[in-house]
């Protein structure tokens, strides 16, 4: 008799589940989902690389800078990634409409380029330093250190040690 109580009061409630995929879905707020990779924010220090705890993050050298490639297949959504990078260049958005068919399980990826410049005095090629990491490191931006920014590491080196040794 307490099943028919119980039956009888859910058809009158109506559907307790989200309508998904025919209508929208709840997604809380906070969600950990899709991966986006901004290359014009990317410091090219791997760090992202480094923690990601599944192997989904990888970076390869190319002719035209650093090739950034994430598997969503292979992530496992921890947050590691934008956690560690300093200059907000990996995002994890609320979006988590993953789902693909299993032709397409290589392309579910996110890339970018993280493109090479030439230094200013030797004219070999380097990752600049970008505006967001400069404005995090340097507070004060004022001539030297956008020369600075323009050199390659070796360079900058070259230069900080002959002011230092006048």
């Amino acid at each position: 008799m307490n099943f028919i109580k119980i039956l009888l009061r859910n058809l009158r409630q109506g559907p307790a589940t989200d309508p998904f995929p025919f209508g929208e879905a709840f997604t809380p707020k906070g969600l950990r989902a899709r991966v986006r990779f901004d290359a014009a924010h990317c410091s090219g220090c791997r760090m992202c690389e480094h923690v990601c705890a599944a192997g989904a993050i990888r970076f390869d050298e190319s002719a035209d800078g650093l090739q950034f490639t994430l598997w969503h297949d292979s992530c496992t959504f921890c947050g590691l990634c934008e956690h560690y990078c300093a200059t907000k260049a990996i995002r994890l958005t609320e979006d988590w409409h993953l789902a693909h068919e299993q032709k397409d399980k290589y392309r579910m990826i996110e890339s970018g380029t993280v493109a090479y410049a030439a230094c200013a005095d030797c004219g070999t090629r380097f990752i600049p330093m970008n505006p967001a990491l400069r404005k995090l490191v340097y507070a004060d931006h004022g001539q030297a250190v956008e020369r600075l920014a323009a050199l390659c590491p070796d360079c900058r080196r070259k230069q900080s040690a002959t002011r230092l040794n006048r």
